[in-house]
């Protein structure tokens, strides 16, 4: 356990404040700040006004704004990371192969983060690129991410999320999630229909290690006008599960 003596409060506090913005929260006035992270007015202030000194946030008088500088920080921690650096060419040869969009992810609390991609066109309304995060209940990674954990931790990680539905096709209760869960675990694959978005399906299984632990999530996605799930599968399945074997063997 740390000892408090080492613990740098300031810098836990300036983390708070970079966390709280995101793309439905792109500018920020310092009341917005403080709500966000639970931190008093004067404290949400200084860290604001220590990140625009420092080129992390622009200012117009009343609201703040991250600037591209941030990118810096995860752009650094995703270039540290072998995983991405494995698994793009692969991601690669497995999207022009299929013609669909692939994407690796792994799980941070209630989100997924795509750490590689490979695009075709877009069947998203929203580009994603590697930092960008969704949620992990209705998303096929994420639920591959939560089948691999214990039931109860998954169900805490469901039950701490916002279920609020994204389309009339998404779950939205602890309970029917967990049941989808479940069968994740079972059948070794996840399979959304427009739960995210609608239009949009998406396939995934887990990515093993050699030990056999599961590390991350291979997806790809599609629209939602050719087939139905039974062809979907048909289709993907077998391209993903090849990938799956071939990659266990380079995953430590």
């Amino acid at each position: 356990m740390l000892n408090k003596t080492d613990f740098v409060a300031s810098l836990a506090k300036g983390l708070r404040v970079l966390e709280c913005f995101a793309a439905e929260r792109s500018r920020l006035a310092i009341a917005d700040v403080a709500d966000a992270t639970g931190l008093d007015r004067a404290t949400a202030r200084r860290c604001l006004l220590t990140l625009h000194e420092l080129g992390y946030a622009d200012y117009d008088g009343k609201f703040f704004s991250l600037t591209p500088r941030v990118l810096r920080l995860g752009v650094g921690a995703l270039a540290a990371l072998p995983l991405p650096q494995i698994v793009q060419p692969w991601l690669d040869q497995l999207s022009e192969q299929i013609g669909q969009s692939c994407s690796v992810s792994i799980l941070d609390d209630k989100e997924i983060v795509y750490i590689a991609r490979a695009a075709q066109k877009r069947v998203m309304s929203v580009g994603l690129m590697p930092g960008s995060r969704l949620p992990a209940h209705c998303t096929s990674m994420g639920r591959v991410l939560l089948a691999a954990l214990p039931e109860g931790e998954a169900r805490a990680i469901i039950e701490a999320s916002d279920l609020t539905p994204r389309t009339p096709r998404s779950l939205a209760s602890v309970d029917d999630i967990m049941r989808v869960v479940a069968e994740v675990r079972v059948n070794g694959y996840s399979l959304v229909d427009q739960e995210v978005e609608l239009g949009l399906r998406s396939l995934a299984v887990p990515l093993v290690n050699t030990r056999g632990k599961v590390i991350a999530a291979l997806n790809t996605g599609m629209a939602a006008i050719h087939g139905d799930l039974e062809q979907v599968l048909r289709d993907y399945l077998p391209a993903l599960l090849r990938l799956q074997q071939s990659l266990r063997r380079l995953l430590n």
